[in-house]
């Protein structure tokens, strides 16, 4: 028999024992405990997972950047001269980045050069407003809008 029950029959349900007996039983009662708790951790989860399909994409973007950029530094490093290597790297970047997943390539821009100590270096600058991330919530903390990645290669073989 539950405590409520025990002190209606006790007091016959009347009375300031009965309203106390009241009370103390609402106080004691874990009926919704679950739901209140769902109400009050909800909103954290929600917004943990957005923060975490959020990151996911842009990490993924920056990884597929960074792939863009050793292939093609890898490409180029067929050429024999700073100019062939040059025009190499964003003849590739030109023709593949759009097949890597999350790049779109009409937001890339791509440097090639002849880098110090014999290297040569391909870097990437990504503007990612395109990703759907921007317009989750104003209050997550999101990282920068541009991805910048870099690639080196040695030039001339070992």
């Amino acid at each position: 028999m539950s405590n409520l029950r025990l002190y209606r029959k006790a007091c016959n349900g009347e009375g300031p024992a009965m309203r106390n007996a009241t009370i103390t039983a609402f106080a004691r009662s874990t009926h919704g405990t679950s739901a209140v708790e769902v109400a009050l951790l909800s909103p954290l989860y929600f917004l943990l997972m957005a923060g975490m399909a959020a990151y996911g994409l842009y990490l993924g973007t920056s990884h597929s950047l960074q792939q863009v950029a050793a292939d093609a530094a890898r490409a180029a490093i067929a050429g024999l001269s700073a100019d062939e290597r040059h025009e190499i790297a964003l003849d590739y970047v030109a023709a593949n980045a759009g097949t890597y997943p999350l790049i779109e390539a009409e937001h890339l821009t791509v440097g090639a050069r002849d880098g110090e100590a014999g290297r040569f270096v391909v870097s990437l600058d990504y503007d990612a407003r395109s990703l759907p991330i921007w317009n989750l919530f104003d209050g997550l903390p999101l990282p920068q809008v541009t991805i910048v990645r870099r690639a080196a290669i040695r030039i001339g073989g070992f």
